[in-house]
Parts: structure tokens; sequence; C-alpha cells
């Protein structure tokens, strides 16, 4: 095969497996209030809906596919240094609200937030992070604008996840490395989680007993880490804006807009009605027991 025929056939792969079709739902969650209240330095984690999302939800069994580092307007980065380093790689306007993120036909590139309008989202947020840090975070993640999507990656995360326990031993050996032994490129998450280990930032390190300081903890390898590995972790809060605020006064939940139909949502897009009347079957009388003796005692 030619490498005009392989690179076609690979775009062709790639565009059917990244694919999304429309949403079948309207997210639970409140894009309104999430655009407003988001901070810099913030891991968004997306519920994707393409198939290669499928393929990283059977793999992590997380319905968080994605994950994508925020890192704000342009207009409210205070390093005039990083703003021009973002607007190096990005077009959009000064006051745009901007991600970074590692995508399969693109690699790691800035976009808009509201790319991800329509979409479950959920804020990861690393707690005690300070400023500066912030700002290294995000440049990390800037610098790394233009690396390719690893797809490799993806089957070495199966491999590693998976409980394959017959694989050949020496399959383990190359996780992660390329032909010539150096580490390969990464995906979404484990492009986030080198931006906060060049700082020192803890996501899911190992910990170990130590005689001196009682325990000592181990940077875990990048390309380990998945988008629920943020959800999981000790180290980031957890934001949730839901799509009806409980905020309001309470008990907000018994204003919530239930349908009165007696629906009953299966997902799949299955739908049943509780509504309707199982079918009456007639029971016949008990029989007498002169007909049907038993024996007393």
């Amino acid at each position: 095969m030619g490498m005009w025929a392989y690179n076609k056939l690979r775009h062709q792969l790639i565009n059917w497996l990244i694919h999304e079709p429309p949403p079948e739902e309207i997210p639970p969650c409140d894009f309104n209030r999430l655009k407003h209240e988001i901070r810099p330095g913030d891991v968004l984690l997306i519920e994707g809906r393409s198939r290669v999302s499928h393929i990283i939800r059977s793999i992590t069994q997380s319905p968080w596919t994605h994950a994508a580092l925020y890192i704000g307007r342009i207009s409210d980065i205070e390093s005039e240094e990083l703003a021009n380093l973002v607007r190096q790689h990005c077009d959009e306007k000064e006051n745009v609200r901007l991600i970074a993120e590692g995508l399969m036909d693109k690699g790691t590139v800035i976009v808009p937030l509201s790319t991800y309008r329509h979409h479950h989202i959920r804020i990861c947020r690393p707690i005690g992070i300070a400023p500066d840090d912030v700002d290294e975070v995000i440049r990390y993640a800037v610098h790394s604008v233009g690396i390719a999507y690893n797809v490799r990656q993806l089957i070495d995360l199966a491999r590693f996840l998976l409980p394959w326990s017959l694989l050949p031993r020496r399959w383990g050996s190359s996780l992660f490395r390329t032909p010539t032994g150096e580490p390969e490129s990464g995906i979404c998450s484990s492009l986030i989680a080198e931006a906060f280990s060049s700082i020192r930032f803890p996501v899911l390190p190992f910990v170990k007993p130590a005689e001196e300081t009682g325990v000592e903890l181990i940077p875990r390898n990048p390309y380990l880490f998945t988008p629920k590995d943020f959800d999981y972790s000790p180290y980031f809060e957890i934001i949730k804006y839901p799509l009806f605020n409980p905020e309001e006064p309470l008990p907000y939940y018994r204003r919530l807009p239930w349908n009165k139909t007696g629906l009953m949502h299966h997902d799949h897009g299955m739908i049943s009605d509780r509504s309707k009347k199982k079918k009456h079957i007639k029971q016949e009388p008990p029989a007498d027991d002169t007909d049907n003796p038993e024996i007393s005692f």
C-alpha cells in the first residue's frame, strides 16, 4: 500500500472514530453558570459521544472520556509573555474563554470552551494551587500545542488496564515507548498530568512508607492517566453546576419539572410508560376442599 493510500485510509478511520452524533438529550449541567465560574487551571472532564469515546469508556469503565485544561481568556492573563504565547496558537478574540486539549485528528490545540456547550461537563479544581503555578501549568500545555495525538497509547492503555494476564511479559516492557526507547507523545489526560507534574502538583502519586517522613510520594507515569483519575484524585475538588440551581430556595428538587405522564427512561433511547396498568388476570376461585382434600394432622 502506498503512503498516499495509507494516509487516506488513516484519515477516514480517524474521522469515523471521532464523529459525534447530535445529543439525544439536554446535558444535565448548566453551561452558562459553568462558563462564568470556571477558573484557569481547572481540568474539564467531558462525556463524549463518538465511537472512540465508547472505546475509552469501555477501557476505563468511566463515563468521562475526554479531559481538557481551562486556560481562561487572553485578556485576563497577567503574564504578557504567556498571553503572547497563547496568541501564537490561537486566532480567537481576547475575551473568548479557551481550553487546551489533545484531539485525535489535530493533536494538541487551543479551542473555545464553547466547543463543549452541548456536552456533560464536570470541573476538577486543583486544591490550594498557587497562582504562579497555575501559569506554569498553562504554559506547559500551550508549549505542547502541535504535538500529535498518540493513538497507540490507547492500545497500550487497553493492554495495561484490561485483565489480560495471558499476554507475553515482553509486551509490557514496550508500553508507552517508541522503538528507540524514548517516551511517546500522549493523549489528552496524559498531557494534563504532565503539566501538573511539571510543578510537582500531585494527581494520583504512589504513596509508600518512609522512615524519616512517614510517607513518601513517587510520581506516577503520566501515560497511565485517564480522565477519570482527575475525578478520583483527592487533590482535586469536584465542581458541579446542575441544570437546576440547588442554591435556590429549598427544597429545590420539589420544584423540578418532572414529567407527569408516568414515563421512565431506560438509557439507550428507551422510554417506557409506567402509567399503563397491567392487564388484569382473572383469577379462578379457590378449589373446594371437598374436591381437593388435604391430609390434616
